[in-house]
């Protein structure tokens, strides 16, 4: 392994997925989340882990959060947000979900690689697209030499924690210092 090299390759990808996002759709992503007090949240494998950590943020931030298949998980419906996030965009058990909620009243912001495949965009209000490679994904994107949809795991992640730190700047009376206030303190 050269390990120079590899991070070399990772970080040109990464610079590419930078360079090709749609800052207006991050922008409305951004604005969106604004509006809403209460989120849930639905993802699974390496990008539920991804959602996860944006899930804590925003419960930093002061937001009512909720995992969708926690067991404290409550009723959803108008005047809620559910984040989910589908690499390829056919997930059934999202798309199930997203179906279920929108039937509830809630607004659904679908987050993904692969809008064309994605059978949840046609239920979501909104899509909010990382052209980055993803596991079966089936839209022009950034290319990755790492396995899966490594790239764009890790663009998830860095994408939103960048718009959580946008979220601090533009909120008023929000600070990273309140947020770690709201940090568990039983660790």
């Amino acid at each position: 392994m050269d390990y120079k090299a590899m991070y070399e390759k990772i970080l040109a990808e990464h610079r590419q997925v930078f360079e090709q996002m749609d800052v207006n759709g991050m922008r409305e992503f951004i604005e969106t989340i604004k509006k809403y007090q209460r989120i849930f949240l639905i993802g699974v494998g390496r990008e539920g882990m991804m959602t996860r950590a944006f899930a804590m943020r925003l419960m930093h931030m002061g937001k009512e959060i909720h995992w969708i298949w926690d067991d404290t998980t409550p009723n959803i419906g108008e005047g809620d947000l559910l984040i989910a996030t589908l690499g390829d965009g056919r997930i059934g058990h999202i798309d199930y979900i997203c179906k279920r909620a929108k039937e509830a009243g809630a607004y659904i912001y679908v987050v993904t690689g692969s809008p064309s495949g994605s059978t949840a965009k046609e239920i979501a209000d909104c899509v909010f697209f990382v052209p980055a490679a993803v596991y079966r994904g089936t839209d022009s994107v950034v290319p990755s030499f790492q396995p899966m949809g490594n790239l764009f795991e890790q663009s998830l992640l860095l994408h939103f924690d960048i718009i959580v730190m946008t979220l601090v700047e533009e909120i008023p009376d929000l600070s990273f210092e309140k947020m770690s206030k709201r940090h568990r303190n039983v660790e």
